[in-house]
């Protein structure tokens, strides 16, 4: 048995041996049940489709389209979101049916769809990296694969069955309204159409193409539900029946180059093949050890959920929806969609920049891209779509970060600008915190949220233009990025929302929440307090030293009631005391520990963490995936440390869970981290070593990781 890796100490090692797939240890259906809001199905890393069933349930938890509570597939569709708090997309619906289908005058859509659902049971569905595949009650078995840009179904229908399917451009749970549908069968094995609608995303198109693998035998179209729902039935012979679709969000003849170019064939199980290939190679650069088979799926689970999204956008010859509906080109990079920025900026973006530099890349064109048609960064971008949604503007982050890493070949003046005119822009409040300091609570909700998450990108904007030799820059925007210090109250001691008197938000609770009209995104006082990453030093300063900071701080994982309101976000879950882990503004805060000497006490939390709520299971995560910051964050501590400020280029230590891991931080380049003692109760640095030397600090910089150094942490049971 040849041994690829293996690293020379006497516990298990970061090791890959000939046989053992990595995509063995995936499970897409972690995160698919609670509020993950995963989907199982199957798709290439960022790649184009995304193919997955859909429940055709109403819900929040059905923001996928799937849930893992429920039992009946309304279709099979070529877009999915991950892990957000707010559907859309599930796009270009196809049904498998063993019977003669009927359009109904007047029927509504919704109803059409459930006479032809499929009861299915899980125990009859798998999924595996880049494969899907259910049997429902009916018979008919539903395989689906995918390429970079095209996606192939395989059906299976029982003999005595009259094998047909339903494409449905108006799809009766998806969060949107379409508002112009088509659909042409063009020969006997070709079917074109569109489907352009609004809903999170103001103004979506996509375009697609379908070729089977045997001629039609009849077809029927028609409008289930009224105007702009078009549904089509198409009839075949044999008893197996091989689709491959491609997508586009310019033209149907950009979506059969998009089919044609990237599946020429039909061979279904060597696509397959192809596509765990793919998943192996990206998994591969980063090996872990540990003799435990379920962290080990927990972990590369993780990694897989960090590379569906974003999701490439532009079709093969570069062109790609504009935000105002005309066709884009990007000329020698990728143009990539789905940014849930708020939430990636925190750990998602950092993680990239280990080893997935030229994505980067492409990713910062992709928002420059944004800026240059908007002349604003893009803060939540859907298919070519603004939506606003969260707050701050965090494409500054992410951009700030590749420049200070020295990532990417984009125009860094340009990028500067960009930066800097978003920082300026007069949106959600930004006049006000230029000229006061702050944004009245009586002008704008969610004030405390938003100022406190614009000066962590003020921070990122100094420090590029202090890079960049523009002083006078580093000096407004490091100067603004204090405005923090405005909402703190040191008679509660808490960040409070300010009336423009300057008089503080009256009546003031630290637990409350209120998902509209709040002070707080998605959060209350005990969350926001700790959010200022960029300068824990000063919050520290402001709290009155490092023990009043750290007893402050231990009190926020030990309130009694975390969050009150009954109108507070489900998105407030994965408590203890009012720390909330299924949220991301808190992903950090156990880290802070570090900056005022308990160190010990964020190791305690960061395995706490790690083996309560990261699980293989269905209801394995704790909250909304986020589109992979939940799974990056995972990623990160396992390995032992966390990014607690993207752009300071430091990681904080925690307590690294796997024994072993290597990331091939550039072609043939290693960075090495051993643990061979680290267990579940062994969760207590002793000592850290980098490159056969002790450190006497709590943070490992970029740099050091970059260089291919090794980096070994001394676990034990006893808090040092």
């Amino acid at each position: 048995m040849a041994i690829l890796f293996l690293a020379s100490c006497g516990r298990p090692s970061a090791e890959k041996y000939d046989g053992e797939r990595l995509t063995d240890f995936v499970n897409p259906f972690i995160g698919t049940d609670y509020h993950g809001h995963t989907y199982p199905g199957a798709t290439w890393p960022h790649g184009q489709i995304q193919l997955s069933p859909d429940n055709g349930t109403e819900g929040w938890d059905w923001c996928s389209g799937y849930h893992y509570s429920d039992s009946v597939i309304a279709g099979f569709s070529h877009l999915h979101l991950s892990g957000t708090g707010i559907g859309d997309l599930a796009d270009i619906s196809f049904l498998p049916v063993g019977s003669e289908v009927v359009f109904l005058k007047n029927e509504e859509n919704k109803d059409f769809v459930a006479r032809y659902a499929g009861k299915f049971r899980h125990e009859n569905e798998s999924a595996r990296p880049g494969y899907y595949s259910v049997t429902m009650e009916s018979g008919i078995e539903a395989e689906f694969t995918v390429t970079e840009r095209a996606g192939l179904h395989r059906y299976t229908f029982p003999a005595g069955t009259e094998p047909g399917l339903i494409i449905n451009l108006g799809f009766a749970i998806n969060w949107d309204e379409p508002y112009e549908t088509s659909l042409t069968l063009d020969d006997s094995t070709l079917v074109t159409g569109m489907r352009l609608s609004k809903g999170w995303a103001d103004d979506q198109h996509v375009w697609f193409a379908a070729r089977f693998s045997q001629p039609v035998v009849f077809s029927e179209t028609g409008t289930a539900g009224g105007k702009a729902r078009t549904a089509g039935y198409f009839r075949f012979r044999d008893r197996e029946l091989l689709v491959k679709v491609g997508i586009s969000s310019v033209s149907v003849q950009n979506a059969l180059a998009n089919l044609d170019s990237s599946l020429p064939g039909w061979e279904f199980d060597r696509v397959k093949q192809d596509a765990s290939d793919a998943w192996e190679k990206e998994l591969s650069k980063i090996i872990i050890s540990t003799p435990d088979n379920d962290l080990k799926t927990v972990f590369y689970t993780a990694l897989y959920h960090t590379m569906v999204a974003p999701a490439l956008f532009s079709d093969i010859n570069g062109e790609f929806k504009g935000t105002r509906g005309n066709t884009m080109l990007a000329e020698d990079y990728n143009r990539y969609t789905v940014f849930s920025l708020w939430d990636t900026y925190r750990a998602l973006h950092p993680l990239y920049t280990l080893f997935q530099q030229d994505r980067v890349n492409d990713m910062v064109k992709s928002m420059l891209d944004h800026y240059s048609q908007d002349k604003l960064l893009p803060v939540w971008e859907l298919h070519g779509n603004e939506t606003f949604c969260m707050v701050g503007n965090h494409a500054i982050s992410v951009i700030a970060e590749a420049i200070l890493k020295d990532i990417g070949d984009f125009d860094r003046e340009y990028a500067f600008e960009a930066m800097k005119a978003s920082s300026l822009y007069d949106r959600d409040g930004m006049g006000y915190y230029d000229r006061l300091g702050f944004i009245p609570a009586d002008k704008v909700e969610q004030s405390v949220a938003k100022a406190m998450e614009i000066a962590i990108d003020d921070w990122a904007v100094a420090a590029v233009a202090r890079k960049l030799g523009k002083d006078e820059d580093a000096d407004y925007f490091l100067k603004r990025s204090e405005n923090y210090r405005n909402y703190y109250d040191p008679e509660t001691g808490f960040m409070r929302g300010k009336l423009s008197s300057g008089e503080w938000t009256t009546p003031f609770d630290p637990i409350y929440s209120q998902h509209e009209g709040s002070d707080y995104t998605e959060g209350n006082a005990w969350q926001y307090l700790w959010l200022v990453p960029h300068n824990v030093e000063g919050l520290i300063g402001l709290l009155g030293g490092s023990e009043p900071f750290a007893d402050k701080l231990e009190k926020l994982f030990l309130v009694e009631e975390g969050v009150s309101g009954d109108e507070a976000s489900p998105d407030i879950s994965g408590l203890i005391g009012a720390y909330a882990h299924g949220n991301e503004p808190g992903h950090h805060t156990i880290f802070l520990f570090n900056y005022a000497g308990r160190p010990w006490r964020t190791q305690e939390l960061n395995r706490q963490i790690q083996t309560t709520m990261y699980t293989n299971a269905p209801d394995g995560l704790c909250g909304n995936e986020d589109c992979g910051q939940m799974s990056a964050w995972y990623v990160f501590s396992a390995l032992g440390f966390y990014p607690v400020n993207p752009s300071d280029l430091k990681y904080q230590f925690g307590s690294p869970l796997v024994n072993n891991a290597r990331v091939e931080v550039s072609p043939g380049k290693y960075f090495t981290m051993k643990a061979p003692d680290a267990s579940v109760t062994n969760k207590y640095i002793q000592k850290v070593i980098l490159n056969g030397r002790e450190l006497d600090r709590t943070y490992i910089t970029h740099q050091e990781i970059m260089d291919g150094s090794t980096l070994e942490f001394v676990m034990g049971p006893d808090r040092k």
